[in-house]
C-alpha cells in the first residue's frame, strides 16, 4: 500500500505541476505584446515593405496590442504604425508598413509592439537587411 500511494503521489504531482506551469506561462508571456515574425521586402523603387507579427492577449479596447515601432541600432524610433482596435480572435496577426525609405547605411533595425496598457512588450526582433534569413524574419532585396 506504501508503493501505491507512492504513484498516486507522484502522478498527482507530475499532472499539477505541468498544469500550473502551462497556464502561468501562457498568461505571463503574452501580457505584453511580442513582436513573433518579421518579413522586410524591398520593392522596385528601393522602398521597403515590413510584414510584423505580433502575439498579445487581446481582452478588449481596454487593453490590446496598439502598434509596433522601427527602431535603428542606438534605438531611436525610425517609423511607427498604429493599431486601431483590439484583434481578440485574430492572434498572432500580421500588419504591414510600406514605402519605408531606409538610408543605404543603416544594415540592422529592431522591431518592437507594444500595448496600450503595459507599453513595450520583452521580444523584439533584429532585423539584418544584409541577411536574408534570421531568427524570426526574412528579408527580400532587389539588388
Amino acid at each position: 500500500m506504501n508503493k501505491e500511494i507512492m504513484r498516486i503521489l507522484l502522478v498527482l504531482w507530475l499532472f499539477t505541476s505541468t498544469v500550473f506551469a502551462t497556464e502561468s506561462n501562457v498568461e505571463e508571456s503574452f501580457d505584453k505584446a511580442q513582436v513573433t515574425f518579421v518579413s522586410a521586402a524591398q520593392q522596385f523603387d528601393g522602398s521597403w515593405c515590413f510584414k510584423v507579427s505580433v502575439r498579445h492577449n487581446d481582452e478588449d479596447w481596454e487593453h490590446y496590442a496598439d502598434g509596433w515601432d522601427i527602431l535603428d541600432a542606438s534605438h531611436n524610433i525610425l517609423w511607427e504604425k498604429t493599431l486601431t482596435h483590439p484583434h481578440v480572435y485574430e492572434q498572432p496577426f500580421t500588419r504591414r508598413l510600406c514605402d519605408i525609405k531606409i538610408p543605404p547605411k543603416i544594415q540592422k533595425l529592431v522591431v518592437r509592439a507594444k500595448c496600450n496598457r503595459h507599453s513595450y512588450g520583452d521580444k523584439t526582433i533584429t532585423v539584418d537587411l544584409t541577411n536574408p534569413k534570421g531568427i524570426g524574419y526574412e528579408v527580400k532585396r532587389f539588388d
